[in-house]
């Protein structure tokens, strides 16, 4: 609580750094009906108004989660960071032609990236073992892979995550000082970037289904979105 303080006494130099899934939005059966509370959108326009920088880091694409969050004037960065990097384009079209001989029930394309999930198949683990050799085709063809809750995700094989995603837009900024909150795998890069700042705030919205690291490289770990909202009131 003493970093929140101290991130909260000059926000005009810090920025705020949110997950949308799991952080922003209850994680629901099907993505597609992902939503963020009326609640957290009146915090989020209250804190853009009043930080140097509020930024939502997402794995899905950037104008799908500007649509959930339902606050247009926060700084959207979709694809796990990959829609700050040059070479998007070139590995977009490879991961078409991969997805061209994919078939799965509940695939998510994202042009960049692709997320296929398993959180509603009837035999969770025979999903996992027919995603293990999606995955394994997918590297053959030069494709990254990740697991994360309940889902495949498919990237290119670029250097770009939430971290550098977070490292590029505080710099472009000048900021020292920053808070990032997330639920998942993905979200180890972003706690990673903020090693090296005057002021890092790691926030975990923790679950069953999220990986250890996450609580155990926290500053805060929480238990919900409904919890994490109660923390933005504090800022």
């Amino acid at each position: 609580m003493d970093l929140l303080e101290r991130l909260a006494e000059d926000p005009t130099r810090a920025g705020l750094f949110l997950d949308v899934d799991g952080v922003l939005a209850p994680i629901v059966a099907r993505p597609e009906d992902a939503v963020v509370p009326a609640e957290t959108r009146a915090e989020l326009r209250r804190l853009h108004a009043r930080y140097a920088l509020v930024a939502c880091i997402s794995g899905r694409a950037g104008e799908t989660a500007r649509e959930i969050v339902g606050v247009p004037e926060l700084v959207y960065v979709g694809n796990h960071g990959l829609e700050l990097e040059p070479e998007a384009d070139a590995w977009a079209k490879r991961l078409q032609a991969f997805l061209d001989g994919v078939d799965w029930a509940e695939l998510e394309n994202k042009h960049l990236t692709a997320a296929l999930h398993y959180r509603n198949a009837d035999d969770e683990d025979a999903a996992r073992a027919d995603l293990e050799a999606v995955a394994a085709r997918a590297r053959d063809a030069g494709l990254r892979t990740r697991f994360g809750r309940k889902v495949l995700e498919l990237l290119p094989a670029l250097e770009a995550n939430k971290g550098t995603a977070v490292s590029r837009l505080l710099e472009q900024r000048g900021l020292q000082r920053a808070l990032y909150a997330g639920d998942d795998t993905t979200d180890l890069d972003a706690f990673a970037a903020l090693g090296h700042l005057e002021i890092g705030v790691r926030v975990a919205v923790a679950s069953t289904e999220g990986p250890t690291e996450l609580r155990a490289t926290a500053d805060l770990v929480l238990e919900s979105p409904a919890e994490f909202v109660r923390l933005l009131q504090e800022l």
